[in-house]
C-alpha cells in the first residue's frame, strides 16, 4: 500500500519587489510553513531548497541563520520547475521511509537581474545560436500563439481574455504582484512585446518572493481533514524528430496522464487548477494537454466561464503567473500553497465551493529540439 503523505503546513510571502534579502523572504516561508503545521524545527529531518538564479548551495545559506545547520539540504534546480521538482523528490524520500518529515522551499529574487527577458539556457550550443538570432522566451511562445489562431481561426481577444481571468482573480489574492484588474482593451493595447503578445500577456519578470511546505508521513493532528499528495510526477521532454507541433505540450499531457493514473482520477474529477501560464497561450495550449477540453477548444472552454472562479474547473484562482509573478524557485510550491488553502477553505474570496481535489502544473527550461526541459504535476486532495 501507497504510503501516505500529508501537507502539515504551508506559508509563503507575498509576491513582488521586495527590500530585504532573499534569506529573509526564505526564512519567513520556512517560519510561517512550521508555525501552520504546528512543529518545531527541530522536527524536520530534511529540507530541499528550490532556486534557479541564487547560486550554489542556496539552501545551506539561506537557512542558516534560522539555526538550521546539521540536517540534510538538498539543492535543486529545474528551470520553472524547480520548485515542483523538490516537492517530487521529497516525496520519493518520504515513501522510501527515509525521513518522516521534511521541508520543501522555493524561493527567488529576480529583481536583481534587472527585469526584462530571462535568459535561455546557456550551454545549449542550439539555444545560443536561436539567442543571437534574436530569439528569447517571448518570441517563442508568440509562435505558439500565431499558430493557434491561425489554425483555429480565432481572433487575437482570445489570448486577451485569458490575462482578464487572471488578473481578476488576483485582485482577490493579497499575495498577488498584480492586483489591479484589466479589461480586454487595456490588454490588447499594452506595448507588444513579440506579436501578436502584448506585455499584459506575459507574467512579470522582476518580481521576489518565496514558498515552504512541510510535507510528512505523520498524519496531523491539528487537521480534520488533511491534504494528501495523491500523485507527483516529473517528466523530461522527448527528442522531436521531423516536423514539432507546437501546440500539442506533449510534456505535459505525457505527465498529466501518468498523475491522473498514479491519484486514480480523470480530468472531470479534478476541481481546481494552478498551472504555468508564463503567457497566455500558454494557459490555452494547457487546458488541451491536461485534458480539459479537445484540441482546438481551449478558447471557447475560456469564453464558457469554465475555468473561472464561479466556474466548473476555475484555473489559476491565485492570479497565476500572470497575476501573482513568477519568482522562478518559487512558482511550484507557491502553486501548491493555493492549492491547500482552496482544499482546507482558507483562500477567502477566491475560495472555490466544495473543492476537495486539486492539479499544479509547472514546466520548465527551453533546449533545442524538445518540448521542455521538464513537466511538473501534482494532484492533492484528502
Amino acid at each position: 500500500m501507497k504510503t501516505p503523505i500529508y501537507v502539515a503546513g504551508v506559508a509563503m510571502t507575498p509576491f513582488g519587489r521586495h527590500e530585504g534579502s532573499m534569506q529573509d523572504l526564505a526564512q519567513r516561508a520556512v517560519q510561517g510553513a512550521l508555525v501552520d503545521a504546528g512543529i518545531e524545527a527541530e522536527a524536520v529531518e530534511a529540507y530541499y531548497a528550490a532556486n534557479v538564479f541564487g547560486g550554489m548551495v542556496l539552501g545551506q545559506v539561506l537557512l542558516r541563520d534560522l539555526g538550521v545547520t546539521g540536517p540534510a539540504i538538498y539543492n535543486v534546480e529545474n528551470a520553472c520547475a524547480s520548485g515542483a521538482t523538490g516537492v517530487h523528490l521529497a516525496c520519493h524520500a518520504l515513501e522510501a521511509g527515509r525521513y518522516d518529515t521534511v521541508v520543501v522551499l522555493g524561493a527567488e529574487q529576480l529583481t536583481t537581474l534587472g527585469g526584462g527577458a530571462l535568459p535561455l539556457q546557456r550551454n545549449d550550443y542550439m539555444t545560443e545560436m536561436f539567442a543571437r538570432a534574436g530569439l528569447t522566451l517571448p518570441s517563442v511562445y508568440a509562435m505558439r500563439a500565431t499558430r493557434y489562431l491561425h489554425e483555429f481561426g480565432v481572433d487575437p481577444q482570445a489570448l486577451a481574455e485569458v490575462a482578464v481571468k487572471n488578473r481578476r482573480h488576483g485582485t482577490l489574492n493579497p499575495y498577488a504582484q498584480a492586483r489591479s484588474a484589466v479589461s480586454v482593451d487595456d490588454v490588447m493595447n499594452s506595448r507588444m512585446v513579440f506579436d501578436p503578445l502584448t506585455l499584459l500577456q506575459c507574467c512579470p519578470s522582476a518580481v521576489d518572493g518565496a514558498a515552504a511546505l512541510v510535507l510528512t508521513t505523520r498524519r496531523p493532528a491539528q487537521r480534520a481533514k488533511p491534504v494528501r499528495v495523491l500523485a507527483s510526477v516529473v517528466q523530461s521532454g522527448k527528442q522531436d524528430v521531423g516536423t514539432e507541433d507546437i501546440l500539442a505540450a506533449e510534456i505535459t499531457a505525457r505527465a498529466a496522464q501518468l498523475a491522473y493514473r498514479e491519484a486514480g482520477v480523470t480530468p472531470a474529477d479534478i476541481d481546481m487548477i494552478e498551472l504555468h501560464d508564463a503567457f497566455t497561450i500558454a494557459e490555452l495550449i494547457y487546458y488541451n494537454a491536461l485534458g480539459l477540453c479537445e484540441r482546438g477548444e481551449a478558447h471557447e472552454l475560456l469564453r464558457s466561464g469554465a475555468t473561472a472562479l464561479g466556474g466548473r474547473v476555475p484555473v489559476n484562482p491565485s492570479g497565476g503567473l500572470l497575476a501573482k509573478g513568477h519568482p522562478l524557485g518559487a512558482t511550484g510550491v507557491a502553486q501548491m500553497v493555493e492549492a491547500v488553502w482552496q482544499l482546507e477553505g482558507r483562500a477567502g474570496e477566491r475560495q472555490i465551493a466544495h473543492a476537495s481535489i486539486a492539479l499544479t502544473q509547472c514546466t520548465g527550461g527551453g533546449i533545442a529540439g524538445v518540448d521542455h526541459a521538464a513537466s511538473a504535476v501534482h494532484i492533492l486532495g484528502h
